[in-house]
């Protein structure tokens, strides 16, 4: 027993503390003050075996100078002269005690079922702090009777202490007390003495229905983290303070009778500063949990109704809402609105979202729940989609400057779509869409802050651009505008703090400075994107549908879940940031942003992460290179396939800028881009010298891509009469050296990554200037070292194995090199051509170890198909990205090399995070194998092949590379482009067919006709 109560003294007391022991004898009251913790437990050990009703101690810290009424000894029984511990005794506040007591009979014991409802209950006040209010855990305490929780403060002895925790028990109180249980509020006073644990609690007789229990320690956090001050005042301010007294209503309305007449049940009814509160027995405003909801009647009528929790107003009035809800439905108006016979009745938010919104939080995929939800209304587009989330998720991030979306693209191809489909997973009272005149902003009362306010092809006047500009840079705090009333009164409107913008139009913003500030994606307007539309769409009207509820389960879940990442701040910390390189960082803004990516995909995991706190209580969490991996993954699509983050291209300028650079054109006309693009001519005159529309000016490529320029010339042919015609023309030249230093923007990688690869040999000053920053993250990176070390290895062994199986005795005839193939990364500076052109990876290594290298194989901006030197596996050239993948886990027998098919794959519905069959990869897939022989064989516990998209287009150029057309098979001049579907091309049978010779029946791919134009 002494060891408990030393285990007790040491959790709860400093060493040298002064601290009061004092116990409930028959004779009366024992005392004593002690600063030897181990004499305390001593002195205590016969007096609670003598069997005293129950032995305390004070909790916060004494006044050293008591010391000497009883030093370190127990006087037994104590007369009126001898004095105890005072409210005025006490130096500081160290504790802030919650005792949750079983309702029962006084001058008794609890029975167990008492007893355990009280520990039950705790548990469930301790889960509301730490989820709810973000509190760090208490001490977990059985009292003998009940429970106890235990935070640490750190508090003055004074009377607006007294008055906080005063409060805070009175709020735990109202929200937790009941029938069974109550939160004792008397426990405010500084010199509250507290139960000793490992002594027996004893209240009556010891009976089988009603024993005696020892009280004792459940739970000891480590480290005990101190609440902070604002903490406590967050709790204290959930519910209202009484309105100052002024003339009562005309007609008051009774509270209680208006719950009971529109059937909201009641659990239980107390007096609350002159009034009453009433706790209600479900919450009125969220199916997402039932508990929480409370409606108060002040003494002179007024009402507040609000929920606790944070995913629910977080105590906010809500009594406007709540008498708005119950009365539209109760009372008749006198000229109803027909409503449409069809119009579906909301259905209530299954009680359980907000329980599987936590899981996914706490154990599953928060980015791959959230895309699969939105790719059941929405196909494709996957980077739009992650960049929205992205934007959401970077509004509960202290440290950041907000993440802002545009997304540009052809009209009628999905952008208004693809943003309505992620609105719906926000939350309703977050959503601002629609137009709005220039300050409507300013004068929006009920705009939350973190709204998304949402531009949907709407003109960005001057006034707009300003407000946006001033919103990503003051992103953290409020916007304010002051204006002048009619009376000449200076009146200040505010947009509220962590506001993010969503912005769709087709061609931009048309301001290169707000360009700057948003992540610049693009809409897929591609056929095969057009192609899974329709199919989309005529299935959804031909099949009957699961509910006709308003919102699917699954989107409930979402907006169950961003609610509660919207009640969190949380401080990211990325470990790795001074490492970080980039091959441009000509635009300052780029680098915060990815920066930004990091911290938004380390906050969707923040409940996967351990949790530190800041100085001023701030949770803060540590970003991984997993966050990282992520982050850049999706950076690369921006500088990629999916959008101009660093060219602040739009996707039709970037599809003729990957006309110009396949071909390879030194010179061409607008006549020879309208043969290959098919579009018009004021179109592709649009496209590269720009326009000005509703007068804003639209710069194009000429401005944008310095690799273009142009020549007016006089051209002098003959006709048919022998006549000279004389006639201006403009001729285009193209630079392959600029377009490779322009289009070399966007890549990054980790430093000490970049030496491993590269064999520790280059830029070994630089190394060594860092060698202090890589030791620190030694630990950190271990996992992740041995991880990229069984890769490479894994790499070698296939690589051998296909030296073998393609050797001079197997069927390939040696034709190996033929069947090689380059990992590009976008276009940049290469220090050691000569050296690397002799090197090829072969077909077999994964074509996913440098992990975002592949995304800019298909690049049509950065990566034309201009050819590029090879690189062996593990090699980087200056500016490529690291290998920061994770090591496969596949076994050495189903490691696929060129067994791999492109004809064997097709895309995925919806896509999922596993692992990628080629390149080993824990990633978002977007391709899964057809009925194979293989698969037919498959047992049914076994799942199919998946694979990412980059390993998906890397096995399209390797087998286009491998099967060339027979000479004279394909004439360029011959082809015409189309756009119906004509099938697959007829020289690699890999894609579809984009162009024909109607003359052979011969349709050509892109890819095809990229080849062949550069060979002629």
């Amino acid at each position: 027993m002494s060891a408990e109560i030393r285990e007790a003294l040491a959790a709860l007391c400093t060493p040298g503390q002064v601290v009061e022991v004092r116990a409930i004898t028959e004779e009366g009251m024992a005392s004593g003050y002690f600063n030897d913790l181990d004499a305390l437990a001593a002195a205590v050990e016969p007096l609670d075996a003598a069997g005293v009703q129950g032995t305390y101690i004070t909790l916060n810290e004494v006044n050293p100078a008591l010391l000497s009424r009883r030093a370190n000894r127990i006087k037994g029984r104590l007369s009126k002269k001898d004095a105890t511990t005072a409210d005025s005794d006490i130096i500081r506040r160290r504790w802030l005690p919650i005792d949750i007591d079983p309702v029962r009979p006084s001058g008794v014991s609890s029975t167990d079922e008492e007893h355990q409802a009280a520990l039950v209950k705790a548990a469930d006040i301790a889960a509301f702090l730490g989820r709810e209010r973000g509190w760090p855990a208490p001490v977990f305490a059985d009292s003998g009777n009940g429970a106890h929780l235990l935070y640490r403060i750190d508090l003055p002895n004074d009377d607006a202490s007294r008055d906080l925790v005063k409060k805070c028990l009175d709020v735990l109180d109202m929200l937790f007390s009941d029938q069974s249980c109550g939160i004792d509020t008397a426990n405010y006073n500084a010199a509250r003495i507290w139960k000793l644990y490992g002594t027996v609690s004893r209240k009556g007789d010891h009976t089988p229905e009603r024993p005696h229990r020892r009280a004792h320690l459940l739970d000891i956090p480590d480290p005990v983290v101190t609440v902070s001050p604002e903490m406590l005042r967050g709790l204290a301010g959930l519910l209202p303070a009484a309105p100052p007294p002024g003339r009562p209503p005309r007609k008051s309305l009774d509270l209680g009778a208006w719950l009971r007449d529109h059937g909201i049940s009641v659990r239980a009814g107390k007096p609350y500063q002159g009034g009453t509160l009433f706790v209600l027995d479900e919450c009125p405003f969220s199916g997402a949990h039932r508990d929480g909801a409370f409606a108060i009647q002040f003494g002179n009528g007024a009402v507040y109704a609000g929920c606790h929790h944070a995913s629910c107003g977080g105590g906010t009035q809500r009594w406007k809402e709540l008498r708005q809800k119950y009365e539209r439905t109760s009372r008749a108006p006198a000229a109803p609105e027909p409503a449409p016979a069809s119009a579906p009745v909301p259905a209530v938010p299954p009680s359980d979202t907000q329980e599987e919104a936590l899981q996914v939080l706490r154990s599953g995929d928060p980015v791959g729940f959230l895309l699969q939800t939105c790719a059941l209304d929405h196909v494709g587009d996957e980077t739009v989609a992650a960049c929205l989330i992205m934007s959401l998720a970077s509004q509960s991030v202290i440290n950041t400057n907000g993440l802002h979306v545009s997304v540009t693209g052809e009209s009628g191809k999905g952008k208004s779509h693809a943003f309505a489909t992620m609105l719906r997973q926000v939350p309703e009272r977050f959503r601002l869409k629609g137009a709005m005149s220039n300050k409507a902003l300013f004068y929006l009362d009920d705009m939350q802050p973190g709204s998304v306010i949402v531009l949907d092809d709407t003109t960005l006047s001057e006034e707009v651009q300003e407000i946006l500009k001033s919103a990503t840079t003051s992103f953290r705090e409020p916007i304010e505008y002051r204006t002048v009333t009619k009376e000449r009164k200076v009146r200040v409107c505010t947009i509220p703090e962590r506001c993010v913008w969503w912005v769709a139009k087709v061609e931009g913003s048309g301001d290169d400075q707000v360009l700057n500030r948003m992540l610049t994606c693009w809409i897929d307007d591609s056929p095969e994107q057009d192609a899974r539309v329709l199919t989309r769409v005529l299935a959804k009207d031909e099949s009957v549908p699961v509910t006709t509820q308003e919102e699917r389960h699954e989107v409930m879940v979402c907006q169950a879940l961003w609610e509660e990442l919207h009640s969190r701040r949380v401080f990211v910390v990325v470990p790795f940031a001074r490492r970080i390189r980039f091959s441009n960082a000509a635009n300052r803004r780029n680098p915060e942003m990815l920066l930004d990516l990091i911290k938004a995909h380390a906050l969707l995991r923040c409940m996967q992460r351990e949790s530190d706190q800041a100085e001023d209580g701030s949770p803060c969490i540590v970003a991984t290179r997993e966050d990282f991996a992520d982050a850049v993954r999706l950076y690369d699509h921006l500088n990629g396939t999916a959008g101009g983050q660093e060219t602040k291209l739009t996707k039709v300028e970037a599809s003729v800028l990957e006309v110009i650079a396949r071909a390879e054109w030194p010179e061409f006309t607008v006549q020879q881009l309208q043969q290959v693009t098919g579009r018009s001519c004021s179109s592709i005159r649009k496209v590269l010298h720009g326009y000005v529309s509703k007068g804003y000016t639209y710069s194009g490529l000429l401005e944008k891509c310095p690799a273009i320029s142009y020549t007016d010339r006089t051209v002098v042919s003959e006709n048919e009469d022998g006549l000279s015609v004389r006639r201006r023309t403009t001729a285009y030249q193209f630079s392959s050296d600029l377009y490779r230093q322009w289009a070399r923007g966007g890549s990054c990688w980790l430093e000490d990554e970049r030496q491993k690869r590269r064999g520790g040999h280059d830029h070994e000053d630089e190394g060594h200037h860092h060698q202090d920053d890589d030791d620190d993250h030694e630990g950190d990176n271990a996992h992740q070292d041995a991880g990229e070390a069984e890769t490479r290895n894994r790499a070698e062994r296939v690589r051998k194995n296909s030296a073998q199986t393609n050797g001079p005795g197997s069927e390939n005839g040696g034709k190996n090199e033929d069947r090689s193939y380059s990992v590009h990364n976008r276009e940049r500076n290469i220090p050691d051509i000569e050296h690397q052109e002799r090197e090829n990876i072969s077909a077999d290594v994964s074509v996913c170890d440098s992990t975002f290298s592949a995304i800019a194989i298909s690049n049509p901006v950065n990566s034309p198909g201009i050819a590029e030197p090879s690189l062996q596996s593990g090699d980087t050239p200056g500016g490529s990205f690291p290998q920061v993948s994770a090591p496969s886990t596949l076994p050495p027998g189903k490691r696929p090399g060129p067994a791999l098919k492109v004809k064997d794959f097709k895309k995925l519905d919806i896509i999922k995070k596993d692992m990628c069959v080629a390149c080993g990869r824990k990633t978002y897939l977007s391709y899964i194998e057809k009925l194979t022989d293989r698969r037919r064989k498959l047992p049914p516990t076994e799942e199919p092949w998946y694979l990412c998209k980059e390993c998906y287009q890397e096995m399209v150029r390797r087998e286009r590379s491998s099967a060339p057309p027979l000479p004279g098979m394909i004439d360029v001049d011959r082809l015409e482009r189309v756009t119906v579907d004509i099938g697959r091309c007829t020289i690699c049978g890999l894609e579809k067919a984009m162009w024909i010779d109607r003359e052979r029946g011969v349709a050509v791919c892109e890819g095809c006709w990229g080849r062949e134009v550069r060979k002629g």
